[in-house]
């Protein structure tokens, strides 16, 4: 039985030529390096250009909100003016709607605000620029009986007068009043009443404007307290003296640039009382009725037919008691002022 030899070493098999042994060398060693210091931080340098670019983005930035607040703020002011602008359109259309003619036949509302006040209103008679055409003793006292009221007072027309000469009228500081402030024109009248016992003078004086009118009514009062002047009477014939010479009762009222006036005396020449019921009815009917609502009233008409009457003036006194009128005040509110002349 042939046991097995011995198994032959894994890998190749040594040759059979060996290689020949040499010397062994050592490696050269390098030398060493110097150590290298270790910094705790490292300062680098930033390139020049670095901070201003930095500086002009922060620079962009700050502009660019600027610019943005300003176009907010822009956008806010008009959004403010156009609320401005909407409210004033409703107010101008609302007071519009108010003081507008009114629609669907219901009466426009007046405003108090709106409401024009004496000073402020003006009329087709408050200036003689605008009422040009000259009074005449046709068209103040049309014919020989004045017909006056509802109850159709009846007063006999003695005589008339026109003329430029207004210091005709009046005497003293009063004619001189009148000729001073420009009044161009008188147109008057004398009369008996219907119950025959008085005599009266009643005109016009034409004054250039409201303003000026209400000057003289102003001084009146004060010119005839003093005794430095007086309304004059016309004589109209025999029997009619008393008118020129004899104590009256006097009144005088502003209409536009108008200045009426009604002189009142007794046909006897007696004295007048101050609450005499007839005079005042005298006067009543001779400056309201007649003069005032009668022929000034047809004159603004005739002077502009769209505009409404101008009754516009400021005189304080009301009537006594013992007239025949009813109302505290006209319907102009100014009543005639009243005061008594002694006789020449």
């Amino acid at each position: 039985m042939v046991q097995p030899g011995p198994t032959a070493p894994a890998g190749p098999s040594p040759s059979r030529f060996p290689a020949p042994s040499l010397p062994r060398t050592a490696r050269p060693v390098p030398p060493e390096a110097d150590p290298v210091p270790i910094r705790s931080a490292v300062q680098v340098p930033a390139p020049t250009s670095t901070p201003q670019r930095s500086r002009s983005r922060r620079s962009g930035d700050a502009r660019g909100g600027r610019l943005w607040q300003i176009a907010v703020g822009g956008a806010a002011v008009l959004m403010l003016l156009g609320l401005c602008g909407i409210g004033g359109a409703l107010l101008l259309i609302d007071r519009t709607a108010t003081d507008g003619p009114a629609q669907n036949g219901a009466a426009p509302t007046p405003s108090a605000s709106t409401a024009p006040t004496d000073q402020a209103a003006a009329g087709p008679l408050d200036s003689r620029d605008v009422d040009r055409q000259p009074l005449t003793a046709k068209e103040v006292f049309p014919g020989k009986t004045l017909v006056v009221g509802v109850d159709r007072h009846e007063y006999q027309v003695l005589k008339t007068q026109a003329g430029a000469n207004c210091a005709e009228a009046a005497t003293g500081e009063i004619a001189d009043l009148l000729v001073t402030l420009g009044c161009s024109q008188v147109v008057r009248a004398t009369l008996r009443s219907p119950d025959g016992d008085h005599l009266l003078t009643a005109g016009l004086f034409n004054l250039t404007d409201l303003a000026t009118a209400q000057r003289v009514r102003d001084r009146i009062r004060p010119l005839l307290d003093d005794r430095r002047g007086r309304f004059r009477g016309m004589p109209a014939g025999d029997d009619t003296e008393s008118v020129a010479t004899a104590a009256a009762r006097v009144a005088w009222q502003v209409r536009g640039h108008y200045v009426a006036y009604c002189l009142v005396t007794r046909d006897d020449a007696g004295a007048v009382p101050a609450g005499d019921r007839a005079v005042r009815e005298i006067i009543y009917d001779l400056i309201e009725l007649h003069l005032d609502k009668g022929v000034l009233d047809r004159r603004a008409a005739a002077v502009s037919v769209d505009q409404p009457t101008a009754r516009a003036t400021g005189a304080s006194a009301t009537p006594s008691a013992g007239t025949r009128r009813t109302p505290t005040a006209s319907p102009r509110g100014d009543d005639p002022d009243t005061d008594e002349l002694p006789g020449d």
